[in-house]
C-alpha cells in the first residue's frame, strides 16, 4: 500500500507536525510512504524520504524539492511533458492546528476527490474550536468541564474560583496555555493566550485530576486503542508535548476498572459516530469523583496516537478501505431546460 503523508501547514503547530511526520516514517514499516510538505506560504513540496529530518525544513532546504499542485484526484508535479501524478492509494492529513484541523485541508481534498484519512470538514470545525466542542459533546450526551469564555475586547473578569486554566480556543499542544492560581496572575495569562487567539476558554484547574486518553476509528467495526493514563510530571507544557509527539513505541495500558474503561469507550463512541468516520482521532477525558468528562478532541493527534494501538498500521490499512464517500449528484439541467421550454411555448 502507498500512503502519502501531508504535513506542515501555516500554523503555530507547524513544527509539531514535522515531528509527527518523521515519527510516522518509523511507524509505517510495511507500506510505501511518501511525504508532501506544506510550508508557511501554503506551497506544496514532494519530500524525498531520506530528507525527512527536522533540519532540512528549518534550514529552508526543502525549497529545492519538487513543487506540487493539487487538482482533481490528487497532487501533481509539473514538467516539460505536462504533469505527473504523485502515485498514492490514500493520503493522511497530519497537519496539526490551523489548515489541518480547522477544515481547510479536508474541504480541499474533498473538493478534488482525493481519498484521505482525516476528519471531514464539519467534524474538523467542531473539534478545532473548544467552544463548539463543548456544545457538540453535550448534544450527544457526553459531559464537559464547566467553563467561561472571554474575547480580547471583554472585561477581564471571571466568576469561577481559582485556580483556573486559561486556553486559547483554537490551539492545541499546550501553546498559550497557563495555570492561574490567583487574580493577580490572570492578566498575564490572558496576554499570553491572546497572542495566539482572539478568544480564550477558562476552566477550573483540579490538582492531580485523573486523565485518560483513548484513540480509535470505525473500519466497519470499532477499533479502539488501549486507554492511556498520561504520566505527567506537573504541568504538561509545550516542550514536553513536543517530545511526546515523537513517540513510536506502545505504552502501558491504564490500570482502571472495567466499568470506568467502558464509560470512557462509550463516551468516545458517542463523540466519534458518525461525524468522525474516515479518521483516527484521540479523545482526552477527565475522571472526577467517578464521573467521566470530555477534556478535548484531538482530530489529528500527535503521531496519530500510534503508540496506543497494538496493530496501528494494520488498522490504518483497514480504515483506508472503508472511507466515507460523497453522494454522486447528477446534474441534468432539467429545471433550466423546463424553463427554456416554457419560454419557447410562450
Amino acid at each position: 500500500m502507498t500512503i502519502t503523508i501531508l504535513f506542515g501547514g501555516s500554523s503555530y503547530e507547524h513544527e509539531v507536525s514535522i515531528v509527527s511526520a518523521i515519527t510516522m516514517k518509523k511507524v509505517l514499516k510495511k507500506s510505501t510512504v511518501r511525504f508532501i510538505f506544506v510550508d508557511a506560504m501554503r506551497d506544496f513540496y514532494l519530500i524525498e524520504n531520506d530528507r525527512m529530518k527536522s533540519s532540512f525544513f528549518a534550514s529552508g532546504e526543502y525549497k529545492k524539492s519538487k513543487k506540487l499542485i493539487l487538482k482533481k484526484t490528487g497532487f501533481f508535479s509539473k514538467s516539460i511533458f505536462g504533469s505527473k501524478a504523485v502515485d498514492t492509494d490514500v493520503l493522511l492529513n497530519l497537519i496539526h492546528g490551523r489548515d489541518g484541523e480547522d477544515g481547510k485541508i479536508a474541504a480541499l481534498l474533498s473538493f478534488y476527490s482525493v481519498l484521505f484519512i482525516s476528519p471531514r470538514t464539519e467534524a474538523s470545525v467542531l473539534s478545532y474550536n473548544k467552544l463548539y466542542t463543548k456544545s457538540f459533546a453535550r448534544s450527544v450526551g457526553v459531559q464537559t468541564i464547566p467553563y467561561e469564555h472571554l474575547s480580547r475586547e471583554d472585561e477581564r473578569k471571571i466568576e469561577m474560583g481559582y485556580p483556573v486554566i486559561v486556553k486559547p480556543v483554537r490551539l492545541g499542544s499546550s501553546i498559550g496555555l497557563s495555570v492561574v492560581r490567583s487574580m493577580a496572575e490572570l492578566d498575564y495569562a490572558l496576554d499570553v493566550a491572546f497572542e495566539f487567539d482572539s478568544d480564550v476558554i477558562i476552566e477550573p484547574f483540579v490538582e492531580d485530576v485523573k486523565e485518560y486518553n483513548l484513540a480509535g476509528a470505525w473500519t466497519g467495526k470499532w477499533e479502539l486503542s488501549m486507554v492511556e493514563e498520561p504520566q505527567k510530571d506537573g504541568f504538561l507544557d509545550f516542550e514536553k508535548k513536543y517530545m511526546d509527539f515523537s513517540r513510536d513505541s506502545q505504552i502501558r495500558e491504564a490500570s482502571i476498572s472495567n466499568t470506568l474503561k467502558q464509560e470512557i469507550q462509550e463516551s468516545f463512541k458517542k463523540i466519534y459516530n458518525p461525524l468522525f468516520h474516515g479518521s483516527i482521532v484521540r479523545c482526552d477525558f477527565f475522571e472526577v469523583e467517578g464521573e467521566v468528562y470530555l477534556n478535548e478532541i484531538n482530530p489529528v493527534p500527535g503521531s496519530m496516537a500510534n503508540y496506543l494501538f497494538s496493530d496501528f498500521e494494520d488498522m490504518f490499512v483497514r480504515l483506508s478501505s472503508s472511507l466515507p464517500s460523497e453522494e454522486n449528484i447528477v446534474i441534468d439541467y432539467q429545471y433550466i431546460n423546463s424553463i427554456q421550454s416554457a419560454k419557447g411555448k410562450a
